[in-house]
Formats: structure tokens, C-alpha cells, sequence
């Protein structure tokens, strides 16, 4: 991302560096951490805990405080991965949380910096560019990905489609986009896929919802580590990173059908 600064403007090149920065130095990652563990996970867990049912939890590998972590979901609520990395970092991981996030508002106002700092301290990075003519831009992003998690002591979240689903149908998908194939072919991470369905994106009627216990279940069911074959030993190449985003969404859609007769049981 550091060749392509000088296409940022003023403030979206305050925002990166400053959120970038904060992975750098000791202190500050140490303080983003302590706060996404002891204040954000708290108040997710708050206000969800009464209508989210868990399955999966055996499937889950144990999560090594070294190692880094990627998590690749469907997207229906502007809150899914809030709601899965909550409840994790709830039970005691211990990762540093990231998740990839339009650009527009978050890093072109700045505005942006501080909700992001007051929703998910500093959780929603590195940019994602929507204008075609910035799209090189993108490419520094998911490297940026890649590098984080290389790093080790990460867990980032994902989502294949690229964008939120808005139709009725929860347990189908929007075409994958290949980037998420790019990041696990240059990460070498273990990929976890999750399946989350029954969040809202109005927050006010979600929190009230689970107060009252009258609001719709929230069921996250999770899978085992995906096994991408002798795909990812391929050379890199789009058509490469387009099988590893399908193969990632397959497992994402499995877990889905799983879902649908879990909350037909409930």
C-alpha cells in the first residue's frame, strides 16, 4: 500500500497511516486489543446473547495467540462478523480483530476515523475502493491483508461476496469475488468458515429485540478449518485465487444448509 499513497487523498492517508501505525507499535496494538476484548466484545455479547444460538464450537481449532486466523463468512447484516468475532473473543481469543471495509465514509471523512474507533477500535481495515479507476488500490489492500496475517496474532474477517445479500433468501449467495482467493494464497493461514443468518442491520431494533427475547434467533454455526487441495500449491493466478474463493464459499454454503435445519429445529 505504501507505493500507491500518493493516489490517497489528505485525509484518507491520515486515516490508513494512523490505523496502520497502531499495528506497529507495542503500546498501541497492546491498547487496541485490550479494548476490543474487554469493551467491544462485551457490548456485542450484551445485546445479542439472548437470541444467538452457537453450533459448530467442536469444530474450531485451538486458537494459538502466535498463529493468525481468517474467517470467511456470508453477508447479510452490516454486523455479521461483529457478532462472530464477539462471541470468540468472548471465550477467550485473543487475536487482534480486522475486517476490510469500504472506503467511502470510513477513510474519505473524517468523520470516519473516530467511528471506527468508537464501533470497533480501529477494526474496520484496510480500505476497499468501489470506483473502477481506483482499483490498484485494492490490490495494496488485500496484500496489506496478507502481510497482517502473516505477521501472526491476527484474526481478519471476510466476506467472499464482496457485498451484503439483500434479498429474502439467506442460503444463496452473490457471486465470490477472487480477492478473498488472492489473501489465502499469499497468507497461508488456516481459513475458518461461518455461517451467521437472523441479524438485522437496524441496531436500535436489534437491541431491543434481544432485551425483550422477542426478536429474530441469530444462528452462527461454524466449520472446520477449509481444505483447499492442491489448489493452493497452485502458482499464483487469477483463475487460482477465483477457486479459492469458490472452494472458501462452498464451505460457507454447507454450513448454511446446516443452519436452515437448525433453525427449522428451534
Amino acid at each position: 500500500m505504501t507505493k500507491t499513497r500518493a493516489k490517497l487523498t489528505p485525509v484518507e492517508r491520515f486515516t490508513y497511516d494512523f490505523i496502520r501505525g497502531s499495528f506497529e507499535s507495542e503500546p498501541l496494538d497492546a491498547a487496541v486489543r485490550f479494548c476490543q476484548r474487554h469493551i467491544g466484545a462485551e457490548w456485542i455479547n450484551f445485546f445479542t446473547q439472548n437470541l444467538r444460538h452457537i453450533h459448530g464450537l467442536d469444530r474450531l481449532p485451538p486458537f494459538d495467540p502466535a498463529q493468525s486466523y481468517l474467517c470467511v463468512s456470508n453477508h447479510r447484516s452490516f454486523f455479521d462478523l461483529y457478532a462472530v468475532t464477539g462471541f470468540l473473543v468472548g471465550r477467550g481469543m485473543p487475536h487482534r480483530l480486522m475486517f476490510p471495509v469500504r472506503s467511502q465514509f470510513f477513510y474519505d471523512n473524517p468523520l470516519g476515523l473516530f467511528v471506527n474507533g468508537a464501533m470497533s477500535f480501529f477494526a474496520m481495515y484496510p480500505p476497499v475502493f468501489r470506483e473502477r479507476q481506483r482499483q490498484a488500490l485494492n490490490v495494496a489492500s488485500l496484500d496489506e491483508v496478507a502481510r497482517i496475517l502473516r505477521k501472526g496474532g491476527a484474526f481478519v474477517g471476510i466476506h467472499p461476496e464482496g457485498t451484503r445479500k439483500k434479498d429474502d433468501d439467506p442460503y444463496t449467495f452473490l457471486p465470490v469475488q477472487s480477492g478473498v482467493g488472492r489473501i489465502i494464497h499469499h497468507a497461508r493461514v488456516p481459513v475458518i468458515p461461518v455461517f451467521i443468518n437472523g441479524l438485522g442491520n437496524d441496531l436500535p431494533k436489534q437491541i431491543v429485540g434481544n432485551v425483550t427475547r422477542t426478536g429474530e434467533r441469530i444462528v452462527i454455526v461454524f466449520g472446520e478449518p477449509v481444505d483447499f487441495g492442491p489448489t493452493l500449491d497452485q502458482p499464483a493466478s487469477p483463475r487460482v485465487y477465483k477457486a479459492l474463493a469458490e472452494r472458501a464459499m462452498t464451505a460457507v454454503g454447507a454450513l448454511g444448509q446446516e443452519e436452515r435445519a437448525i433453525r427449522a429445529a428451534l
